[in-house]
């Protein structure tokens, strides 16, 4: 068998890895204090005027050879920001972007950041190193100044080259640096090149390590070796919140090549061979205490019982009861959206290393720095005892922002002095994995027979508050979000509770359209002043060709979140004998400011338009008494190549606003249109995350 070493920078640390980068220009990104609220808190006091590394939230390196080094604690979960960032660092440097090397989320070599989550790499971090970018720019053109003797008019730059105009003075990055050690600190604003001067980005750059992807060469975590590394695996307890009795491990203990770990309830095996230790692991015999806990079944009831009263208020205004005195149309409706599972293509796993009194971790997250954390506690070590390496990882939807796997895998590693790596299975990532949220949310509204919206109630219980706020213009709101206690361990997800928001939002005003006798779309555009959803609305609809759908079945809806707009039109067909809903199209228009890639944007926008349909028509965790009765592929159901409708989207670029990112809002319109494309066939008007997970139910 081959061994492969998993270490990609030899186990530098930071300042190492800074030597060894060197001489050459370095730009470092320093922030206040004040914008780094965890850090902060643990740092206070800090001098902002003095250059410290808990300081620095990103640089960059130009060394005597011209190679770029970029350093970032962002991660690459498949939404190919690798390369949305190196073209950042590209345009502002006028450099290939095969010349720049991005390194990413490795505690000990980049920067602190929270974690990759809520669309903001793009608009925060690719900012932040365009601007590290424009500062080593303007700094190599000073040298060139100084070097050339001419006026910093008469200088052109190129290609990683800085060029009199008269052709006669010409020099690279690393000449002009000359070995030496140049440092610049960014201390206030820098303002890099507009988008209407963009040349590398706005253009489809290809993924920069794809062709690893596609021809095996990458490795994952789960792909990943150490020399003299075992195989983990972890005896689960039988239910949520179960407590030990008492274990019998005699059996796995008597198997030739098999270790146990023992350490208060936490139970392990380590072995060399996986199966074995699968094999092991059956023959643990332990006892666990349980309790009563809620299902399924009364799940909504139970989230009113525990819904917090007086919750969070998000916007209040006017009159809600005048407003609904004053309607010609007004509905009551209630709307639930069930947990569902992330389903990420690469199960949860980390291989761990616990040598010289240090635990050196790779895994697959979207918080290196929480992991960290999660891991030191673990073992009652100081952080910078722990390093955690996250590789390009097989996506994540918001479902990887803890380390479980990295706190297992290092616990036995410590225990048996050996390489440890844990490999979660689809069973394991469906149960102990956290969900998106379920919740309830009620609504009341209110339109005048024009179908202008006059009132506006709306809470949410449960789920969240993001994206709660109303779009639409209406002088008579009132909307908050309540938090209620779940059954289920939840946290973030794709969109997480805009999904749920939007689809209540989106399903009742195609309803109080319904009741005005008002098209759908124009009731929608007679409410919303919002330009930029407007636009989005008016390209979606002609997209479909919606003025003139005669007899096909389609439903629209729109939406807002995190700086993006989002505009999707479904069309449906309905099997009369299966009663099976066949979603046949998703047109959609979105609009995310500036676009970066055109081509990755595409991709991101689909990916989340397709993840969407899983949880509109049939996606849902079952559970009863702290157990998941569906915890396999074969019984969760997620779309599959035959579910795919035809995908039809335009983007709008806005070259004149700011980026914003686009890995979430394209998911949120998705179930409201299909739902209200069966409205529109059948009558029937659902009001139930997932719509049909057992086909449609009859008239």
């Amino acid at each position: 068998m081959t061994t492969r070493s998993a270490t990609p920078a030899g186990g530098l640390d930071r300042r190492a890895f800074l030597r060894r980068l060197g001489g050459g220009l370095a730009v470092l990104w320093c922030i206040r204090v004040s914008d780094t609220p965890a850090r902060a808190a643990a740092s206070a006091g800090l001098r902002t005027d003095v250059l410290d590394e808990r300081t620095v939230a990103g640089w960059l390196h130009i060394g005597e050879d011209g190679v770029v080094s970029v350093f970032t604690g962002k991660t690459e979960v498949g939404q190919n920001i690798r390369t949305s960032l190196a073209q950042g660092v590209a345009e502002e440097l006028s450099v290939p972007v095969e010349s720049i090397r991005l390194v990413m989320a490795d505690t000990d070599l980049v920067p602190f950041d929270r974690g990759t989550f809520g669309s903001l790499t793009t608009p925060q971090m690719n900012l932040q190193l365009r601007r590290a970018a424009s500062v080593a720019r303007e700094s190599l053109l000073d040298l060139a100044v100084e070097r050339f003797r001419v006026a910093r008019t008469e200088l052109e730059i190129a290609d990683g080259r800085i060029v009199s105009r008269d052709g006669r003075r010409t020099s690279t990055y690393g000449e002009l640096t000359g070995g030496s050690e140049i440092t610049r600190v960014i201390d206030g604003d820098v303002a890099p090149k507009s988008a209407q001067a963009w040349t590398v980005m706005g253009t489809s750059v290809p993924k920069v390590n794809g062709r690893d992807f596609v021809t095996g060469r990458h490795r994952f975590t789960s792909d990943m070796r150490l020399p003299n590394m075992v195989h983990g695996r972890v005896v689960r307890p039988a239910a949520f919140g179960a407590s030990l009795v008492r274990v019998d491990t005699s059996a796995a203990e008597g198997m030739v090549g098999v270790e146990v770990v023992r350490d208060g309830s936490f139970v392990g095996i380590v072995t060399e061979d996986p199966a074995l230790a699968a094999h092991a692991l059956g023959g643990v015999r332990a006892e666990w205490r349980t309790s009563p806990q809620v299902s399924a079944a009364g799940l909504w009831e139970h989230v009113r019982q525990t819904a917090q009263a007086g919750g969070r208020a998000a916007d209040e205004a006017g009159s809600v009861s005048e407003g609904l005195a004053g309607a010609a149309h007004a509905l009551e409706h209630t709307y639930t959206v069930a947990f569902i599972a992330h389903v990420p293509l690469e199960p949860r796993a980390a291989l761990t290393e616990w040598k010289d009194g240090r635990m050196t971790v790779w895994t697959g997250t979207q918080r290196p720095f929480g992991v960290r954390t999660e891991v030191a506690r673990a073992l009652g070590l100081d952080e910078d005892r722990v390093r955690i390496i996250v590789p390009d990882t097989g996506s994540g939807y918001g479902g990887k922002h803890s380390g479980e796997a990295a706190v297992e895998a290092a616990r036995l590693a410590r225990a048996v002095g050996r390489p440890v790596k844990v490999v979660w299975t689809r069973e394991e990532e469906f149960t102990w994995a956290y969900a998106r949220p379920a919740g309830v949310v009620d609504v009341v509204a209110g339109c005048r027979s024009d179908g202008a919206l006059t009132a506006w109630e709306f809470r949410n219980l449960g789920s969240g508050g993001a994206s709660i706020r109303l779009p639409y213009d209406c002088p008579n709101r009132s909307i908050e979000f309540r938090p209620a206690e779940l059954p289920l361990r939840h946290g973030s997800y794709r969109a997480l509770a805009s999904t749920a928001n939007n689809f209540a939002r989106e399903c009742h005003v195609d309803d109080l359209a319904h009741a005005a006798g008002i098209d759908p779309v124009a009731f929608r555009l007679k409410n919303l002043s919002d330009p930029r959803l407007r636009a989005v609305v008016e390209a979606a609809a002609e997209r479909v060709g919606w003025a003139g759908a005669g007899s096909r079945a389609l439903g629209f809806a729109c939406g807002v979140d995190k700086g993006s707009y989002i505009a999707t039109c479904a069309e449906i067909a309905i099997d009369a004998e299966s009663r099976r809903v066949r979603v046949l199209r998703l047109a959609s228009a979105y609009e995310c400011g500036a676009v970066v890639n055109p081509k990755h944007l595409l991709n991101q926008v689909e990916g989340g338009i397709l993840m969407g349909l899983g949880g509109a028509l049939f996606e849902a965790l079952d559970f009863a008494d702290g157990r998941i009765l569906n915890p396999r592929l074969s019984q969760y159901r997620v779309p599959r190549f035959r579910d795919m409708p035809e995908l039809d989207t335009v983007v709008l670029d806005r070259t004149d606003l700011p980026s914003a990112g686009a890995g979430e809002t394209p998911i949120i319109a998705v179930a409201p249109a299909i739902r209200n494309a069966i409205a529109a066939a059948t009558g029937i008007r659902l009001r139930a995350l997932p719509l049909v997970p057992h086909g449609l139910p009859p008239a």
